[in-house]
């Protein structure tokens, strides 16, 4: 493995994680598979390094730093709130620049006080940014899954659909096919007469029984296959989001939410008349993006400095909240980005709901524009 040179201005940037009162961690650059595989959306899924151990482990090497710095954290079962800091090689396939680079970043675990958090994230991003390319204007660009995610709910839309419609937050393509898709029903083709028999009935027994007569039959019965109950499940589920649409009107609200794109400063004018005119209860969604912009200021954000965009996310499967990049004004290089996940540690065996932010930096992007100046 060819190893590529620290930019020169990572000792600047150490030292500013230790101002910051962060630990300073580091993590093994083979790292198991699956949970990226789980949680780092799509794009990334395309992009690892995959290999095997011995065992027949699925491995990979590091494709970033916020899973292994999160798993680091329950296996040495520390307390929160803790900051932490990295700055180390991630590898992914297909990158511009090279597949291999460095990455630091901040993982704030633990602190209850969400307003404060994300604020704090984004003020220091971009402070830090600001020492490292100075002289050069900065533009942020932010969304808020949760914000979209209370827009679905209140639209009555089934969970099914909200779960289809909160994975391609982000993805403007899929979003928009999913949206096509809900202004008419659709029929589901090739379940064969007695599956459409019984799932008419609603019968569940009769048709786990089925399934698990077909598989039999087949030979359809290894340790990799679903359970007779999970296809029954999986089939009445397609059905009703097959034969689910969406009211016209709702369909055109859903799209003026995500039209929605203004400096930070309006935002919470503009959502307010939103809800207001639209009639969605999103009071509390509301007032949780106020008490973040609110924050913001009182970090010494610059407020005209942010652009919220409605429709704005991150292709990575595991954000829950706040999101946003920090590119150089008018032009499209992301030099940081991050956000809110507060589901990861659950779901990678922490034994408590643990809230977390972070932000990661693209050091080869900034060592460019450094040597622009």
């Amino acid at each position: 493995m060819t190893l590529i040179n620290l930019p020169d201005f990572a000792g600047d940037l150490i030292a500013d994680f230790e101002r910051l009162g962060t630990e300073r961690v580091d993590t093994p650059v083979i790292q198991p598979a699956e949970p990226f595989l789980d949680m780092a959306g799509e794009d990334l899924r395309r992009r690892i390094f995959l290999t095997q151990s011995e065992t027949g482990e699925n491995l990979c090497l590091r494709p970033e730093f916020t899973i292994p710095v999160c798993m680091r954290h329950i296996e040495t079962a520390t307390g929160t709130p803790k900051r932490y800091s990295y700055l180390g090689e991630v590898f992914r396939q297909r990158r511009e620049g090279g597949s291999e680079f460095y990455q630091a970043g901040i993982e704030d675990l633990g602190t209850r006080d969400f307003a404060l958090a994300d604020a704090r994230t984004v003020a220091d991003a971009v402070a830090i940014l600001g020492r490292l390319v100075p002289e050069r204007p900065l533009a942020v660009t932010m969304g808020d899954q949760a914000m979209f995610e209370a827009v679905v709910a209140a639209l009555g839309l089934p969970v099914g659909w909200q779960k289809r419609l909160i994975r391609a937050f982000g993805e403007h393509a899929q979003l928009e096919a999913l949206m096509q898709r809900l202004a008419k029903p659709e029929q589901v083709a090739g379940l064969g007469a007695d599956v459409e028999a019984l799932l008419a009935r609603d019968d569940e027994e009769g048709l786990i029984a089925h399934i698990d007569g077909v598989m039999e039959a087949t030979g359809y019965l290894t340790n990799a296959s679903r359970a007779p109950k999970e296809i029954a499940r999986r089939l009445k589920e397609k059905l009703a989001l097959a034969g689910t649409s969406l009211d016209p009107g709702k369909l055109d609200v859903l799209r003026e939410f995500l039209s929605l794109n203004v400096s930070l400063r309006y935002a919470p004018g503009v959502l307010a008349d939103f809800a207001h005119s639209t009639g969605l209860p999103l009071q509390a969604a509301v007032d949780r993006f106020d008490a973040r912009v609110a924050a913001f200021a009182n970090a010494g954000v610059k407020l005209a400095d942010i652009t919220w965009r409605a429709a704005f996310g991150r292709p990575l499967d595991y954000y829950t909240g706040l999101v946003f990049e920090v590119t150089l004004r008018n032009d499209h290089r992301v030099l940081a980005g991050g956000g809110r996940y507060d589901g990861m540690l659950t779901l990678l065996g922490a034994a408590e709901t643990i809230p977390a932010v972070g932000f990661s930096l693209w050091l080869d992007r900034i060592e460019a524009v450094r040597g622009e100046r």
